[in-house]
């Protein structure tokens, strides 16, 4: 099975991924993620208003198998959390690049994400 990585995402090598919006970064897990993982049960997140800074854990997802950090790609705060999956972590699965979004965060300095990853780059990364 080929896994997805949208062309207007970036992408950390540590499979967390960014979609901007003007100042809002959307972060997430890349399906990559999802698959290494299998089934998660537990997602631990900042609350809003919240500071997260780039390259340093602002939470953890916890599977059958492992606990992993979640790494910021940016700095900046937390303007909203996905509430529905912390409820139901193992919805991530279903829709990593949509539905299944972690936090939204207003970044300080979107120049942070210039050494981020393309999806052509990344994919050769977990695929190659």
């Amino acid at each position: 099975m080929s896994l997805e990585y949208p062309d207007d995402l970036k992408y950390l090598d540590t499979h967390e991924y960014v979609r901007l919006d003007d100042e809002i970064a959307t972060i997430g897990i890349s399906a990559f993620a999802v698959e290494q993982l299998g089934d998660i049960v537990f997602l631990e997140l900042p609350e809003v208003g919240n500071i997260v800074t780039k390259g340093e854990s602002f939470g953890t997802v916890e599977s059958v198998k492992a606990v992993e950090d979640l790494k910021s790609p940016v700095t900046g705060t937390v303007v909203e959390r996905n509430e529905a999956i912390i409820e139901s972590p193992e919805q991530i699965a279903d829709d990593p690049y949509g539905d299944g979004w972690l936090l939204k965060v207003r970044m300080n300095d979107p120049d942070e994400l210039e050494d981020a990853l393309t999806a052509e780059e990344y994919s050769a990364q977990v695929e190659g």
